[in-house]
């Protein structure tokens, strides 16, 4: 039996868990909530750059990505940084809605999923 490994471990929520070959991200927030829709999405795709390569993995690997978008008329916003920090050939299942998250301030917040292969 595998064992469940943990990372960032705060009192509420770790970053990341690892079970079994796969990593389960939390949900990943911008680091400075005053940009637009493209910026926070940078940022929180290079979070989770970051987080996959401590596994062991990267987004080539990315077995399922959920988005959740304050406001959908932002959704084009958000798709730019997407598109362009995505992998040529290995866009992973994805879903994306509106959701009030938990800082007002937030535009966007990504959860993924992904193969350490």
């Amino acid at each position: 039996m595998s064992s469940i490994k943990r990372f960032h471990v705060a009192k509420r929520l770790s970053d990341m868990a690892v079970y079994n070959g796969v990593a389960y991200l939390a949900g990943q927030v911008p680091d400075d909530s005053t940009l637009d829709i493209t910026g926070q999405t940078e940022q929180v795709l290079a979070t989770i750059d970051r987080l996959l390569a401590e596994a062991g993995t990267d987004k080539t690997k990315i077995l399922m990505a959920q988005i959740y978008v304050a406001n959908m008329k932002e959704f084009d916003g958000m798709n730019k940084a997407w598109d362009a920090w995505v992998a040529d050939g290995n866009s992973p299942p994805r879903a994306t809605v509106e959701a009030r998250l938990a800082n007002p301030d937030f535009k966007v917040e990504i959860v993924v999923t992904a193969a350490i292969a």
